[in-house]
């Protein structure tokens, strides 16, 4: 019984959070992310193009590429952030320390899995875009990725800028 309870708690405060944070974006507040405006994601875009030398076919190519991604990677980070939420709310929950651990420890493997799903999406978009460059435009993009590794590694050199909150 008191299991039963505990889950419809859990059910409830789920869908309390999500309605909330729906709420907030309606009423233009952010949410714990910041993210990148429409205006920022122009600039960058913009600014990425320009340095490569993108042709007017090329940029056309390279949009087309990045909505197929984001449609294929959509449901998958709608699952990761459900399972995300779900290990929050199993840590926040009064279950025995090991019937916990026992849920984390499947969780954990469910989003270890929707994370190689979305990073091979990730990998073949690059794969798709650079298949549109030409041999110096693919050259730029090397160096552009080197000099965002330097920067990255500058930023966290400890990699803890990458670690999640989940575990």
């Amino acid at each position: 019984m008191k299991k039963l309870l505990i889950l419809t708690l859990a059910i409830c405060l789920s869908a309390f959070s999500v309605n909330a944070n729906e709420v907030n974006q309606q009423k233009g507040i952010p949410s714990n992310a910041p993210k990148m405006t429409d205006v920022e994601k122009a600039k960058k875009e913009s600014h990425f193009d320009q340095k490569l030398g993108l042709t007017d076919e090329q940029k056309q190519q390279a949009k087309e590429l990045r909505v197929k991604s984001f449609e294929k990677i959509k449901p998958i980070m709608t699952q990761l952030k459900a399972k995300e939420q779900e290990v929050r709310m199993i840590k926040n929950s009064k279950l025995a320390p090991q019937a916990q651990q026992e849920k984390l420890n499947t969780l954990y493997a469910d989003i270890k899995v929707l994370r190689k799903e979305a990073h091979d999406i990730r990998i073949q978009n690059m794969k798709d875009f650079e298949s549109i460059l030409t041999a110096d435009q693919k050259k730029t993009l090397k160096e552009m990725k080197k000099e965002g590794k330097k920067h990255y590694k500058k930023r966290c050199p400890n990699k803890k800028c990458k670690q999640q909150n989940l575990k």
